[in-house]
């Protein structure tokens, strides 16, 4: 996890939309970023998540909505925002034919690096992504995630306030997932930094916010502690050492579904709006169930992805 966020905002969104003729791709998003903090944009694909990285950073215009990046508005005044950002999309924009410290130095100029101050530039951001010996390789000849990192080291030469990125680990094998990861948390400390990604775990591994989007709305938005909160839910795991079928918890506890996880512990599922505790303590002393454990079931974040994303298709049933 990082540092503790500032008060700080660097990043305000407010009703962000984008349509493609009658095709809506992103509904009103709204988001707010502090400095020092990493936001998880999670959603299956389609779900809006590069739309809406690309309307942060100035790479798709809005159809609705305000974006100011540090107090700037980036409709109004996108040079200076956009200066304020370091991008990595989902496909690097490198060039395979230059040498790491090459292209370091493109970006730097690109980004008005001065160039007094380039070659430590460079070197800063090198050092920084781990490419400390890899100045005078081509990147061509580097492994996906040694390009990766290349990728990020040009997103944050310019020493943005804001860092973007989206899906970073793609295509990774795990131990360079977990070198980019490691990576995001350092980098997190210091910038603003938004991640994307469809990667479960990644997200409770470097972020300190989650914001989930479903057919281009917000469907979550919370911390990380909110998110395991939610997880809770309502669903109850019961252990009973001697347990009757699970049709007759599922009876007892008002109709509940029942799972059996093993021959003594079940999760329950109550009808919405219903607590079955007391009916489920109650019958366990009176039937000589051997209650052992009743308490809310984690559900994994998993389980709270596919519940959130899959919301609008069984309303619709």
């Amino acid at each position: 996890m990082t540092t503790t966020a500032s008060s700080e905002s660097t990043v305000s969104a407010r009703a962000l939309s984008r349509s493609y003729g009658s095709n809506r791709a992103v509904r009103e998003v709204s988001l707010e970023l502090k400095r020092g903090e990493v936001l998880g944009l999670l959603g299956p694909n389609g779900a809006g998540k590069t739309t809406t990285m690309q309307m942060l950073t100035g790479n798709l215009a809005p159809s609705g909505g305000e974006v100011d990046i540090c107090g700037i508005d980036l409709i109004e005044r996108p040079t200076q925002a956009k200066s304020r950002i370091g991008y990595l999309p989902e496909v690097p924009p490198l060039y395979r034919e230059l040498k790491v410290d090459e292209y370091l130095r493109l970006a730097g100029r690109l980004h008005k690096v001065k160039a007094s101050a380039l070659t430590e530039a460079v070197q800063r951001a090198r050092n920084r992504c781990g490419l400390s010996d890899m100045g005078g390789r081509l990147i061509g000849s580097l492994s996906k995630g040694y390009q990766q990192r290349v990728g990020i080291a040009q997103a944050i030469i310019h020493e943005p306030d804001v860092i973007i990125l989206d899906e970073p680990t793609v295509g990774l094998d795990p131990n360079q997932i977990r070198e980019i990861r490691t990576l995001i948390k350092d980098l997190g400390r210091d910038h603003s930094l938004i991640l994307s990604t469809h990667i479960l775990p990644e997200v409770e591994a470097v972020c300190d916010r989650v914001q989930i989007l479903h057919r281009g709305e917000v469907v979550f938005n919370d911390t990380i502690a909110g998110l395991k909160a939610f997880r809770g839910g309502q669903t109850l795991q019961l252990g009973l050492r001697n347990p009757p079928s699970p049709e007759d918890i599922g009876r007892v506890a008002g109709g509940a579904s029942v799972d059996a996880l093993n021959a003594n512990l079940f999760r329950v599922h109550p009808r919405a709006g219903t607590d079955p505790t007391d009916n489920l303590v109650r019958a366990s002393v009176e039937r000589g169930w051997g209650l052992f454990q009743l308490q809310p079931a984690q559900a994994s974040l998993e389980e709270v992805f596919v519940q959130l994303t899959h919301r609008e298709e069984e309303v619709s049933a």
